[in-house]
């Protein structure tokens, strides 16, 4: 009877570490870290096409993540995409001509938005907008254009 009941508190310990374990894997992999609060500045890029960006992928410079993406919307009368970013306060001097691109992480991976510096003396602050953008690749488009562009070249 004793022997029971400590495989029933051994499993039962087991079972809550794991849950335990897949939280925190959870709350590490998914970057709580949301770039909001008064050590932030937030900036506006307009795109033609966002793909599958959505709301705290990472916006980086150089490799490094700089900030976070805060808002995806459509504005109807442009008729673009408007993607709102808060980035760290500390890295106040990224020059205003700089240019936003959207990229994937990997083949498959999701999507987060890259800045590549400009030459410009003057900076981006908070309310600021980046003028230059690139949208993001759809695979299927590309997959689209080269499937129809190589049936032109046989005939």
């Amino acid at each position: 009877m004793q022997q029971t009941r400590t495989v029933e508190l051994g499993t039962g310990l087991f079972v809550l570490l794991g849950i335990g374990a897949l939280f925190f894997l959870t709350t590490q992999t998914t970057g709580f870290n949301n770039f909001a609060g008064p050590d932030t500045y937030e900036v506006q890029a307009r795109f033609e096409n966002v793909g599958s960006l959505k709301p705290r992928a990472p916006v980086s410079m150089a490799g490094v993540t700089i900030g976070r993406v805060t808002k995806v919307e459509f504005d109807s009368d442009s008729l673009e995409a408007v993607v709102t970013f808060n980035l760290e306060s500390r890295y106040d001097r990224i020059p205003d001509d700089s240019d936003a691109t959207i990229l994937t992480a990997g083949l498959m991976g999701s999507q987060y938005m890259a800045l590549q510096a400009g030459g410009s003396e003057t900076y981006l602050e908070d309310g600021s907008e980046v003028l230059f953008t690139q949208s993001a690749v759809v695979l299927e488009n590309l997959i689209g254009k080269y499937l129809f562009s190589s049936d032109s070249g046989d005939k």
